[in-house]
């Protein structure tokens, strides 16, 4: 690995080791509010923001920053408008503010740097479980990165299972209505989009769904699942890429994610059905 892509993947690792160590401090210990979309956010959250987006102004000059606490305040190309820049660091403070409150211990700190608006590189950190994903994926960029995806520096790949009810599907809250008769897996709730997808990615799921992600809940892991050999559908328009200009504070991507391409036809019913 060049010294570009290791000083991509030693700042993600430094970063979110440090966020994590106070979010940690934190957790379970604050209250939230509730934002006009009706997710919520506490003061952890907001800090966790600043202090990736400090870091990656001190260290990446000239990079986009997009990020879903962010409405610029003054930082350079930083908010939740895509700038027109070649590079972009794609950030999700706190993702799974709800468990994160409750003491519930699936939450994380999510990272994509994008290329021309596509996520080449993912990095997602789960402080309570002591896990860190991270991922490359090259696509169709034209540059060369390394390959793989990993959990915690150890190689992930999906499962090439058939389904059956001893097998995993991932749901979020809105959208148990594909939950219909015959269903053929045993379904989880975890709470958190980037946690709901990476554990496709590690092959304990089969799948999941993500009814109303935003584009900082799935850019690190847009990378680190297809690079662990999942199958990405988008269920309304593409994920990728993202547009100049364009203000993604209220945009929603959802979301498929299948650990194979032969569930495609499976579940793809289940989600007409459900009216999804």
């Amino acid at each position: 690995m060049n010294d570009f892509w290791n000083t991509i993947l030693d700042f993600a690792e430094t970063t979110t080791k440090k966020v994590g160590k106070q979010l940690m401090q934190d957790f379970g210990q604050v209250q939230a509010s509730q934002k006009a979309d009706g997710s919520l956010v506490t003061k952890s959250d907001k800090w966790a923001d600043r202090e990736i987006r400090d870091a990656i102004v001190s260290t990446f000059s000239g990079y986009g920053i997009l990020s879903e606490e962010s409405d610029s305040d003054g930082l350079l190309q930083s908010g939740q408008t895509f700038p027109n820049t070649e590079w972009c660091w794609v950030i999700d403070p706190l993702d799974g503010t709800t468990n994160f409150t409750r003491g519930i211990p699936i939450w994380s700190i999510s990272l994509g740097l994008l290329y021309q608006g596509t996520p080449i590189f993912g990095y997602v950190y789960v402080p309570p479980l002591n896990q860190t994903f991270h991922g490359f994926w090259a696509g169709s960029s034209g540059l060369t990165t390394p390959t793989g995806a990993f959990l915690n520096n150890h190689p992930i790949h999906t499962s090439k299972d058939a389904p059956s009810k001893n097998h995993l599907f991932n749901l979020c809250s809105r959208s148990t209505n594909i939950i219909q008769p015959g269903f053929p897996c045993k379904i989880r709730m975890l709470g958190v989009a980037s946690y709901n997808f990476l554990s496709v990615a590690t092959g304990a799921a089969l799948g999941g769904v993500e009814a109303t992600p935003k584009v900082w809940d799935i850019a690190g892991a847009w990378v680190i699942v297809q690079a662990a050999g999942s199958i990405w559908v988008s269920l309304n328009s593409e994920s990728f890429p993202l547009s100049p200009g364009m203000d993604y504070s209220d945009r929603s991507f959802p979301t498929m994610v299948l650990s194979n391409s032969s569930l495609v036809p499976i579940f793809t019913p289940f989600l007409e059905s459900g009216k999804f």
